[in-house]
């Protein structure tokens, strides 16, 4: 596994190797040992997957607060996306930065997206299929969001007239929610 440092501090994008012959192939995309050889320790506890049917769809900026935080491992196994992760650790060295990462079943990238984020993306096709792995059970009282198009955070969705959900629509923004992340050097 080819493991890719980002300009967002703690952010990686992660490269399985794919071999394949005249039957198709085989990935190997998760292995807890060669993450743990790269300096990477998460312990993951639940796998989710979404489905958005039309080109356009966006979905964030989620994160959940305090200690139901998530740290996320996603991917994209049918379709394209571009996948956000904004830093909203205070007194990091990349707080309010964003990274914008292409992923698709044939680049094979996934990215790893520590606690103290916010993730979100935007499908390039129709019919994507999503998964994402967290560290963390879904806790529906700590469930929180920003508005995705926050001026403060400033994301480049290189999209017009993205379609949303309407809780994506009335999230707060940032100056307005109770978000409370604090970078841990370390």
């Amino acid at each position: 596994m080819n493991v890719i440092k980002t300009e967002l501090l703690d952010v990686y994008i992660l490269e399985p190797k794919k071999f394949g012959d005249h039957r198709g192939w085989f990935m190997e995309s998760w292995s807890q040992k060669k993450m743990e050889d790269a300096g990477l320790f998460y312990n993951f506890v639940q796998d989710n997957q979404s489905f958005s049917a039309k080109k356009g769809t966006l979905r964030g900026l989620h994160f959940q607060k305090g200690d139901a935080a998530q740290a996320k491992l996603v991917r994209c196994v049918k379709g394209a996306v571009v996948d956000f992760a904004v830093d909203m650790r205070k007194g990091s060295p990349t707080y309010k930065k964003w990274i914008g990462v292409e992923l698709t079943p044939e680049n094979n990238r996934q990215l790893l997206i520590p606690r103290g984020f916010l993730h979100g993306f935007v499908t390039l096709t129709d019919d994507v299929e999503f998964l994402y792995k967290a560290d963390n059970y879904y806790s529906p009282e700590n469930d929180r969001g920003i508005r995705w198009n926050d001026p403060d955070i400033a994301v480049d969705w290189n999209i017009a007239d993205p379609i949303t959900s309407e809780k994506d629509n009335t999230a707060p923004l940032l100056k307005d929610s109770d978000i409370d992340f604090v970078y841990q050097p370390g």
